[in-house]
């Protein structure tokens, strides 16, 4: 089977499975997990955070960053199409009473400050207080340039707000940019990570940000349910991706590149962003038919007005040969 949907899909290799079979596990409500304690610690030192969590998945990493910036009837600043905005079931708000307030992206990925500050309230008991500037890194495949980044940060000390960042693929962003992920980091008070999109483990995400919100964030992680007793056989995955699958994002980039230049030769609209995502405009009347066509030779693709196909590490340069075989001879049909 080829798997385009996403890069969620990917399974654990044989190598990651030996690591979780063979990880040292204690009871990590207590603290006592070595192995989920050197995985919080080594994304700490990636990300040049004072401290990190572990989290079964990032839609709670996510809810629980915003519990940690916004108190019961204030606000996060947010893009109309990000992940914790628009695809996590409203939590913040129906978990914490925390008002969104979405505003359109640019075309970059970035959400304009200038328009950002128009959104920022004034201090009137009529308002929600804003509190939280979220940004998403990378947003639909692009890469937030380090300069707006950096402009960001100011933007927020400058009008008193903290920042987060879901980097829930902010890996692909630092091997695509060519920089430690520290050079991306630096410039947010607290980010998430996802372990299972293009890293390749099978479960969690990690929360990382100073120490306060750390501790924070662990009390919140139990209130929410994520507090897990011998995560170290899930952790020690996370250590085998951090260890093996980081450089290795660039084939999966190098893969998106050369699936968009085959489709374009067929006559396909492509857009192609700065990772592992390539983006297609269909006509409505092909929608239904080509993913019904790629499911009957074993090909799953999400098809919409704009599809997505989502390169990653179970898909290699023959697999993505065969879908432009068969795309192509839908075309032809």
């Amino acid at each position: 089977m080829i798997d385009l949907r996403s890069d969620t899909v990917t399974r654990p290799s044989q190598a990651m499975l030996s690591a979780m079979m063979a990880a040292e596990t204690g009871d990590d409500v207590y603290g006592d997990d070595p192995t989920v304690n050197a995985l919080e610690a080594r994304a700490a030192q990636l990300t040049g955070k004072e401290a990190a969590l572990f989290l079964p998945t990032g839609t709670q990493a996510n809810l629980i960053a915003l519990l940690c910036h916004c108190q019961r009837g204030e606000e996060y600043i947010v893009g109309q199409l990000a992940h914790n905005y628009k695809y996590e079931a409203g939590g913040a708000a129906v978990l914490g009473s925390i008002q969104p307030q979405p505003i359109l992206a640019a075309a970059d990925g970035t959400l304009p400050l200038d328009v950002v500050a128009q959104f920022i309230k004034p201090d009137d008991f009529h308002f929600a207080m804003t509190k939280l500037l979220s940004l998403e890194n990378t947003h639909n495949g692009k890469v937030l340039p380090i300069a707006y980044l950096k402009d960001a940060w100011e933007f927020t000390r400058q009008h008193k707000l903290t920042l987060h960042v879901d980097g829930a693929r902010i890996f692909n962003a630092s091997v695509a940019l060519g920089v430690e992920l520290e050079a991306l980091t630096r410039y947010c008070d607290t980010l998430t990570i996802c372990l299972s999109k293009g890293l390749g483990t099978p479960v969690g995400s990690l929360l990382c940000g100073s120490a306060e919100y750390i501790q924070r964030g662990r009390r919140w992680r139990k209130m929410t349910g994520g507090a897990m007793r011998q995560s170290g056989i899930l952790a020690a995955a996370g250590l085998y991706a951090l260890e093996h699958n980081v450089a290795r994002l660039q084939d999966d980039h190098d893969n998106a590149a050369w699936l968009a230049e085959q489709l374009k030769a067929i006559g396909v609209d492509v857009s192609r962003q700065d990772t592992n995502m390539v983006f297609v405009r269909l006509p409505d009347a092909q929608i239904e038919p080509l993913k019904a066509w790629m499911k009957q030779q074993n090909i799953l693709i999400s098809t919409g007005a704009v599809t997505r196909l989502v390169t990653h590490l179970d898909i290699d340069r023959h697999a993505l040969e065969t879908l432009v075989a068969q795309w192509k001879a839908f075309l032809a049909a």
